[in-house]
């Protein structure tokens, strides 16, 4: 595509295609770093148990999906070493997934290359046009939730 078919797109599809740009340049890079095994959808579920845990129940109700889905997730990334269960403090029957060691690793590596592809964006834009999309789009997002900036980031695909 040149610059006239991109000029030529909608909203919505542009957004889309710059988060898709930036989730597939992420997730190359985790690749590269060893932690190939992680998924987009991973990323929202290591946003809700950092940093100190939670149940498959807060899991299922903050991306919006079923709890076997979410025990389905968690035991994959149980295996993968990136999660583990352990005894709810204070539900001697439940259960809280917390991340291990290789968890934070790559949510650690996840904060700085967003920042790298932040940085080069802001290179390529500008730091000024840059502040106005974000404060633009933190506006949009105000008014959507009726004055509330929600937290709940939530896979759309």
């Amino acid at each position: 595509m040149n610059n006239q078919e991109f000029s030529e797109l909608d909203l919505t599809s542009l957004l889309s295609l710059s988060f898709s740009a930036l989730i597939d340049e992420l997730h190359d890079r985790l690749s590269e770093l060893g932690f190939g095994d992680i998924r987009p959808s991973h990323g929202f579920l290591f946003k809700c148990i950092t940093p100190s845990g939670a149940t498959g129940i807060e899991l299922a109700e903050y991306l919006g999906i079923t709890k076997q889905a979410v025990s389905k997730m968690v035991d994959y990334l149980e295996k993968s070493g990136y999660v583990i269960r352990q005894n709810h403090p204070t539900d001697k029957r439940g259960k809280i997934i917390v991340l291990t060691e290789r968890g934070w690793l790559v949510v650690k590596a996840k904060e700085k290359i967003l920042i790298e592809i932040e940085r080069r964006w802001i290179e390529n834009i500008g730091t000024e046009r840059m502040h106005m999309l974000k404060e633009d789009l933190t506006k949009l997002i105000y008014e959507a939730n009726e004055g509330k900036l929600s937290s709940r980031l939530r896979p759309v695909w």
